[in-house]
């Protein structure tokens, strides 16, 4: 957290929190909602700042009750999640990245979702591939026959992985892939996408 930040919170340790301002969605850009944009439920307007998103991004957190915010001087700005807390990006050099810059150098778990999209467990969170990075990851899904075929993959996900099994494998990293609806994320990895009063 910026020095800044915990001296405004020591001055004014009561201020009130604020909900539904903040957004990140599902290729890890904040998005500020005005009251216009919460009432049509819009996604709202991508933050282009540097200084902005590093400011957000350095002071990103949660409660214990798994909402995420940004901690903007004496106040806590809570994130709408379109998906999860993180997302994560492929870099030539650190090949994973978080959203917030974090290099990842390792993960625990990997998923599938019901609306086909990639998650990966890693440091007690979870995070969603970022769609454009797709084409990285499926050279390294196999089925228990060796390449991964579109139509496994589809059956797989249309039969809530009960159809076989899909592994991945990528150097010394080899895990089997779970699959998940995305209804249960909150429940299965503890956090809030809509946190409110």
């Amino acid at each position: 957290m910026d020095a800044i930040v915990e001296k405004a919170l020591a001055k004014w340790p009561n201020v009130p929190h604020c909900y539904g301002w903040l957004a990140l969605d599902a290729r890890g850009y904040w998005r500020m909602r005005d009251e216009q944009t919460q009432k049509e439920n819009l996604p709202g307007d991508r933050i282009q700042s540097p200084a902005l998103i590093g400011f957000i991004q350095r002071n990103y957190t949660h409660d214990e009750q798994g909402r995420w915010y940004f901690q903007n001087g004496p106040q806590r700005v809570y994130v709408d999640l379109e998906v999860t807390p993180y997302i994560v990006r492929t870099d030539p050099a650190a090949e994973l990245v978080l959203h917030t810059g974090q290099t990842v150098t390792s993960f625990d778990g990997i998923w599938l979702s019901n609306q086909g999209r990639l998650l990966l467990q890693t440091n007690q969170t979870v995070a969603l591939q970022d769609d454009r990075d797709m084409a990285h990851y499926l050279p390294h899904l196999r089925s228990g026959h060796g390449a991964l075929e579109d139509e496994y993959l589809l059956e797989w996900i249309a039969q809530e992985g009960k159809s076989g099994s899909i592994n991945f494998a990528h150097g010394a990293v080899s895990l089997p892939v779970n699959f998940i609806n995305e209804e249960e994320l909150e429940t299965t990895f503890g956090f809030c996408q809509k946190p409110r009063i």
